[in-house]
């Protein structure tokens, strides 16, 4: 059973990090995960730096920018991650756009994320149609769930076909906006919350963009499964020793 699957059977609330590999200095990568998984963190979730995050708002996107100064590449980071499953046992994505990966090649990626252990990939401008008729046959030959996203904006309509051809949990994204954290969720985003989870899906559903402190995680998993924390953390990272990640959580949880 891959490792979100078994993780999301667990009786808890899943807090999943964010950040971004290669950041803030190109050997971190491994570190940071593993200092993650020592704190308590459930999945994490590993960012391809791409030069166009059109989905990132300016702290994820200034992470990006200097991880590729860095020298952080696709197959540096493989290379980075060739032996994270000797010391890591929870799961990894990696989260990217889809020009880096299609650039690598799709069937070498995926048998590569294989090889190292990566359990899923999150490509926020992959359409579902495209990953259908293209590219699912190679995601599940190596083991791989693609984790699709649904906004405010998405017709009930495609989030049903989104929950059909999904395995492993829906990303909810909060809001419209790009991603960074916020103090509070408004009446409109806990509106959005419970109309999901009255849709009674059969995958479940992880909160991302928006969350940063206790508060809003605490809105975001009151009625879905946990939540994704990125901003905040990358942000903490970029003025904070690795060391001191265990105090970052425990402000969370």
């Amino acid at each position: 059973m891959n490792r979100i699957t078994q993780k999301l059977q667990e009786d808890k609330k899943i807090l999943s990090l964010y950040f971004t590999a290669g950041y803030p200095d190109l050997n971190d990568t491994v570190p940071i995960i593993q200092s993650l998984e020592k704190s308590g963190v459930d999945m994490i979730e590993i960012g391809l730096p791409f030069s166009d995050p059109l989905a990132d708002g300016p702290t994820i996107q200034s992470s990006s920018t200097e991880a590729l100064e860095n020298g952080m590449t696709t197959e540096r980071l493989f290379e980075q991650l060739k032996d994270i499953r000797k010391t890591v046992q929870i799961p990894l994505l990696i989260m990217g756009y889809f020009n880096p990966i299609l650039q690598y090649g799709i069937a070498n990626f995926c048998r590569k994320c294989a090889e190292i252990g990566i359990d899923g990939l999150i490509i926020p401008d992959l359409p579902i149609a495209v990953y259908e008729t293209d590219y699912q046959a190679i995601f599940e030959q190596n083991g791989l769930l693609n984790i699709s996203l649904i906004t405010p904006q998405t017709s009930e309509e495609r989030i049903r076909h989104i929950d059909k051809i999904s395995s492993g949990f829906i990303y909810m994204v909060s809001s419209a906006s790009v991603t960074g954290s916020q103090n509070s969720f408004g009446k409109d985003q806990e509106n959005y919350f419970k109309k999901i989870a009255r849709m009674d899906l059969k995958n479940p559903q992880i909160v991302g963009f928006g969350i940063g402190n206790r508060e809003t995680f605490l809105q975001a998993t009151q009625h879905q499964k946990g939540a994704i924390i990125g901003s905040a953390f990358v942000n903490f990272l970029k003025n904070n020793p690795i060391e001191s990640i265990p105090n970052f959580i425990k402000t969370i949880v």
